[in-house]
């Protein structure tokens, strides 16, 4: 434990610049808040798009830290915070928007009621990969169209950050889970449990190949625009439930209407936004402990690292799409 007044963080001065390595003052935990020094900052694409400033849907101005995710240990406790103690190994979606600090810094004082005890079957630095992505999934498949066993589950894009761990949430609850990737992709999609789809495949093709004509009983999409257009032409009929974690543009809602099926939206910010739901989250992010520790979740990470100080580097790499997994930042004690 330490009582220096300052700390290292990377800080957005203007949109559309690099950060810039900055000395700040170190926070304090105020009631209901844990100090945590992080460890690691996972980082995601809206990261990114705040950088550019281009994710006013965020309203994270500059100047700010950014970084959505984090995990580290509990430095201290703040006045009413009854479920951690110094030391404990801690994570959660917890900053970087609505003029919260993010975790590009070496420490955060944060609403404890985001945060979940971190799994001991991983390190801090995959565990920082998981909140944003996971918490995204559960309230998609969970929250919204109640994921049964031997339902059958078609996730577009099951590689990626929030796709991997839809995939990896419906094969825990017992769905029979399809996914759409590249050729590249397909160790990865079928590593993780499901059968993997061509995202060339037409998706009139790949529901008469794997939902015998009829459709599948949930459908998640995770990319938004012409892929949510298919989405809806793949949900089962009468009973099908088609998700979007990036349903933001304009949609033509009669291929779902024909099929008498039913839509859900997923916006993750809002417990950091308006403060609601907070406690739900961290209760998420509980659930991602205790698959990760049974050996059922584990983050599909780029192969390169990167320390605090090559947090523009990092952007960099989400920003460009080439990742080929979540990119975290390991942030030094020192």
């Amino acid at each position: 434990m330490t009582t220096a007044s300052t700390m290292k963080a990377l800080r957005l001065d203007t949109a559309g610049q690099p950060l810039t390595l900055a000395t700040v003052d170190r926070p304090v935990a105020g009631p209901g808040q844990v100090l945590v020094r992080i460890a690691a900052a996972g980082l995601n694409p809206l990261d990114a798009k705040i950088r550019a400033g281009q994710g006013g849907h965020a309203r994270q101005p500059a100047p700010a830290v950014l970084g959505i995710d984090m995990a580290g240990h509990v430095e201290a406790v703040g006045t009413g915070v009854e479920d951690f103690m110094v030391g404990d190994a801690v994570y959660g979606m917890t900053g970087g928007v609505a003029g919260v600090q993010g975790s590009l810094a070496q420490f955060a004082a944060v609403d404890a009621r985001l945060l979940a005890h971190a799994p001991a079957s991983m390190p801090l630095s995959e565990a920082a990969a998981l909140p944003l992505v996971f918490i995204t999934a559960w309230e998609g498949l969970v929250d919204r169209a109640k994921v049964q066993a031997g339902q059958s589950v078609l996730v577009i894009a099951g590689a990626g950050g929030v796709g991997s761990m839809a995939v990896q949430l419906a094969v825990s609850r017992g769905a029979r889970v399809f996914a759409t990737g590249s050729v590249g992709q397909k160790t990865i999609i079928e590593e993780l449990g499901a059968t993997w789809i061509d995202r060339d495949t037409d998706i009139q093709a790949a529901v008469d190949t794997h939902a015998g004509g009829e459709g599948f009983d949930i459908v998640y999409d995770t990319l938004g625009g012409a892929t949510l257009d298919a989405a809806f032409v793949a949900a089962r009929r009468y009973s099908g439930h088609v998700v979007s974690s990036l349903g933001w543009g304009t949609h033509a809602l009669a291929p779902l209407s024909f099929r008498a099926a039913t839509y859900s939206g997923v916006f993750t910010l809002m417990p950091l936004l308006t403060g609601k739901g907070r406690e739900h989250h961290g209760e998420i992010m509980a659930e991602a402990t205790w698959l990760a520790d049974a050996g059922k979740l584990r983050p599909v990470l780029s192969t390169q690292r990167f320390v605090l100080a090559d947090g523009n580097a990092a952007l960099d790499l989400v920003e460009s799409g080439r990742a080929g997994g979540k990119v975290v930042v390991e942030i030094p004690a020192g």
